[in-house]
């Protein structure tokens, strides 16, 4: 159920001490290797030339992944610079995932401040056309009304590993994805704070982590009219603590029923923009896909690609765990979760014979709009043998999941049928 109201004394959760001070860590890495690493691209250079670094305001990226409570445990870890880890769908059998059952995915390292917990000099600055440009503080931040709520957060690329032919990029299976509350404020309050003009369309959203290879700083941006739902947040705790280092402390944004690389963390800036944000990420294939159903394999030309936001249906199932071995007459309990990006689940049905079969199951309506709905069942086998129970979803609009991947050549938004592969015994 969604709260607002305001929070007292939300700042006091927050340390403002840094174990390892910003002009420590330059002392011992020295200036000039980090000058000559962020000068490749031409934000680091003008920063620079400002003296940016000796007045702090500069974050510096610190690939510490166990002062970030990295990686946790019975993670599936697929990289760790950047750090990417997700879990297999019976760990994330909770109705609300726990913050250490929370995948992970990061474009560059972990900022200084995020784990460190140092709030010193961290400011949000909305920009661009406003009619009054903000520099907010902590403090200013929580003196907006509070909400709370329950989002699926995916990341775009989760199921990339089903999609055939095979496609480049990190290769998540089905774990990348979970449902935690948040709580923050809303970004349309912030906005309206700063007086959007009639020509804003679009915001560039930026945060405090910075690459390590020269590239272009992670940067993308929503509509503004999705900006400006009620339910998009600018957030500030997780699962009732501030945010995790590893999930975006001090201030992510929370885009409901998008793809999770809307959902900027590290948030220090708000670029609210008259045109469609062009940022590196969102250009070319970055996160974009086909304007239309392509073979396995082909690739459209740029022009013909277009930006993902919002996911499709999709289910998961998180009991039984895969490859579990049970005996004829035995109900087994089985359980999961669905969701539906801007639409609502309508039913999740259940089949035990390659789809030839199908039964309804039991739904369990979502706590809030954009959190996921739970499913269950009891099924009891007569014969023994390997069976495979596959769950498919549908959506208020008809939408279902589809028995075969539709192919995109980035691997996005994959929401093929899940299946669960089980043995029964005599």
């Amino acid at each position: 159920m969604q709260k607002t109201g305001h929070e007292r004394n939300f700042t006091d959760r927050f340390g403002t001490t840094a174990d390892v001070t910003r002009r420590d860590f330059l002392t011992t890495v020295g200036k000039t290797a980090l000058f000559a690493s962020l000068g490749i691209f031409g934000a680091g250079c003008e920063a620079v030339d400002r003296g940016l670094i000796d007045r702090g305001l500069l974050p510096v990226v610190l690939e510490d992944l166990q002062a970030a409570g990295l990686p946790k445990p019975d993670m599936l870890v697929h990289s760790e610079n950047p750090f990417n880890g997700e879990f297999a769908p019976h760990l994330l059998n909770d109705d609300v995932t726990p913050i250490e059952r929370h995948f992970v995915r990061n474009n560059s390292g972990i900022p200084e401040r995020a784990i460190n917990k140092d709030l010193r000099d961290w400011k949000l600055v909305i920009d661009g056309e406003v009619h009054k440009e903000l520099a907010l503080s902590m403090d200013d931040l929580t003196r907006f009304p509070q909400v709370t709520m329950e989002v699926v957060l995916e990341c775009a690329g989760n199921g990339r590993n089903l999609f055939v032919p095979e496609v480049s990029g990190t290769p998540w299976q089905r774990g990348a994805v979970a449902c935690s509350e948040w709580t923050g404020v809303r970004m349309r309050d912030v906005l309206q704070a700063a007086g959007v003009k009639p020509s804003a369309v679009y915001t560039g959203n930026y945060g405090e982590d910075q690459p390590n290879d020269g590239s272009e700083p992670f940067s993308r941006g929503i509509p503004l009219e999705k900006a400006m739902d009620e339910h998009t947040l600018i957030a500030l705790t997780m699962n009732g603590e501030v945010l995790p280092a590893a999930h975006g402390f001090p201030a992510r944004l929370i885009v409901p029923g998008w793809i999770g690389s809307a959902m900027q963390k590290w948030l220090n800036r708000i670029w609210v923009r008259d045109r469609v944000h062009d940022s590196e990420k969102m250009s070319g294939y970055s996160y974009r896909i086909p304007a239309y159903p392509i073979a396995p394999g082909d690739t459209p030309p740029v022009e013909d690609m277009r930006i993902a936001t919002a996911w499709q249906v999709k289910s998961l199932i998180t009991q039984p765990q895969s490859s579990l071995e049970s005996s004829t007459g035995t109900p087994i309990k089985v359980r999961g979760h669905a969701w539906a990006g801007e639409n609502r689940i309508d039913k999740v049905m259940v089949s035990t014979d390659f789809g030839l079969q199908w039964q309804e199951a039991q739904l369990i309506p979502p706590s809030n709009r954009y959190a996921w709905s739970h499913w269950e069942t009891e099924l009891t086998f007569g014969n023994k043998g390997y069976y495979e129970i596959w769950a498919r979803a549908y959506d208020n609009t008809g939408a279902a999941q589809p028995f075969t991947q539709p192919w995109n050549p980035k691997g996005y938004l994959g929401n093929v049928i899940h299946r669960v592969p089980i043995s029964i015994v005599a």
